[in-house]
């Protein structure tokens, strides 16, 4: 039972909770009772339990249709809690066999979260270090990443506890210093200025536009043209401020449309003249070749399409399934899928170039998960655009934490990111991470809002990623092998 609440505690770290001390306990409680006697039980129950409660939207997805896949909903989340808590059971087991007491349990943890977020195309939704979003500790992404930090946040944690374990208390003063310097460092690096240039009132001016377009409904043959309709009168519309210029650009969601966007000039003409004859960047399906894409594309002023995007890092079973053809013949086919195997996935993270606002890396839905997807290997961008349809993850945590992983993304590569959602939260986020303004879940609207500047340099992390977290893995576990065969 103790596991199990150790998890829940880790659990409500994440948002929308924001509960980081309960976390901070729950860690401490894991590393105070870790023994060498049930390691792989001990390891499955508290990886259950944590991943069992912090990800419960995944039921969602399966609720849309309930009539075909609403049966799937308690299999998806029960397989998903104990497959990602047999990953953190294989790090109690490969610390038991260290002998190295908790500080061996937090590089083992630390390391197989690592490789979850690599494995079979990466699932590091919900990492440790997320829990320190909206505090110091969080600003040092930008430097170590967000590994760095969960190997930072376990050893601050294990060290005091391996002390007191050993009554040592000449160990005990100097390693409970460690979770103060932490929060300390992440003050300093938060402290530094980000911004080469300031918010004026000759910022670019960008609006979002969130439909509200239910998932259930979105794409019902009835509602497919309320939907549109509401996106024409949201673009249309003046500034709530009358005095207030029009946007520069106007941002529709994730598959914001039905119809055929290239193929038809009328409905390209109706959308930015409706934008006021601005550059619209929206989300809607493509097909080419026989292949379907999930893509972003930009509208000029007098229409055409120009800079797109094809969403590269498709999700499992959602826009695509593994084995496809071999699956289809069981039955198995994902939910988002558009044709037998679903959707390609383009060549890769790439800028878009949109004049007067610079170079926008974009990123469509779930792919704002993943650290690596925003690393174009081409000049720096000056802001993160990013696209989604967040009705799949319901109206409780799923879609919070979906923008809790944006808003890390912001300040990993300390870029402002602009982020329109379907049915919400969309929201403009500055280079801290801070929400700036935003419209809220289950709501209909727009929002016109300045961009936010960049820092003028490329962090440390964005330049390296997480490479350096794998020789200092490879050092700190020969490290403690060295310890064990030692003995």
């Amino acid at each position: 039972m103790f596991l199990v609440l150790c998890g829940a505690a880790l659990a409500a770290g994440q948002a929308p909770f924001g509960l980081w001390p309960l976390a901070l306990l729950g860690l401490v409680g894991i590393f105070a009772i870790f023994s060498a006697r049930r390691p792989l039980r001990d390891g499955l129950t508290f990886g259950a339990s944590y991943f069992g409660l912090s990800l419960t939207w995944i039921v969602e997805p399966f609720l849309v249709d309930i009539a075909r896949h609403g049966w799937m909903a308690p299999f998806a989340l029960i397989l998903l809690a104990l497959g990602l808590g047999l990953i953190w059971a294989v790090a109690f087991r490969a610390a038991a066999w260290l002998k190295a007491g908790p500080v061996g349990l937090a590089v083992c943890l630390g390391a197989v979260e690592l490789f979850r977020a690599y494995a079979m195309t990466g699932f590091p939704w919900n990492a440790i270090s997320y829990i320190w979003l909206d505090t110091a500790p969080m600003q040092l992404v930008s430097l170590i990443g967000p590994h760095g930090l969960t190997l930072a946040t376990l050893l601050a944690l294990a060290a005091p506890v391996t002390a007191a374990r050993a009554s040592s208390r000449a160990a005990l003063g100097p390693t409970l210093l460690l979770l103060p310097a932490l929060v300390g460092a992440g003050m300093w690096v938060g402290a530094e200025p980000v911004t080469g240039t300031t918010l004026t009132a000759n910022s670019p001016i960008v609006r979002l536009v969130q439909p509200n377009a239910t998932q259930r409904r979105k794409w019902d043959p009835e509602w497919i043209p309320v939907f549109f309709d509401r996106l024409i009168e949201l673009s249309a519309a003046a500034p709530q401020d009358p005095r207030a210029p029009r946007p520069d650009l106007v941002i529709w969601p994730e598959t914001a449309i039905a119809y055929d966007l290239e193929g038809s000039e009328q409905l390209r003409r109706t959308i930015v003249d409706a934008a006021g004859g601005v550059p619209v960047a929206l989300g809607y399906q493509r097909r080419e070749a026989g292949r379907f894409y999930n893509s972003l594309g930009v509208l000029s002023p007098s229409g055409e399409l120009g800079a797109r995007y094809d969403k590269q890092h498709l999700v499992p079973f959602g826009e695509y399934v593994p084995f496809g053809s071999w699956l289809s013949r069981l039955g198995i086919r994902g939910l988002a899928q558009v044709a037998e195997q679903g959707f390609s996935p383009g060549p890769g993270p790439t800028s878009l170039r949109l004049g007067k606002l610079g170079r926008a890396l974009p990123l469509i839905c779930y792919e704002a998960v993943f650290p690596d997807d925003l690393r174009t290997g081409g000049p720096r961008p000056d802001w993160i655009l990013q696209v989604t349809n967040d009705g799949w993850f319901g109206r409780f945590t799923g879609p919070y934490q979906h923008l809790a992983q944006a808003r890390i993304r912001a300040i990993e590569r300390r870029l402002p990111m602009v982020r329109v959602a379907n049915t919400g939260v969309s929201a403009v986020i500055d280079a801290r991470g801070r929400v700036l303004a935003s419209l809220p879940l289950g709501a209909q609207g727009f929002l016109d809002q300045r961009l936010p500047p960049a820092a003028p340099d490329e962090t440390t992390y964005g330049k390296s990623g997480d490479w350096p977290m794998v020789p200092a893995y490879l050092l700190l576990g020969g490290l403690l092998l060295w310890r064990r065969l030692s003995r």
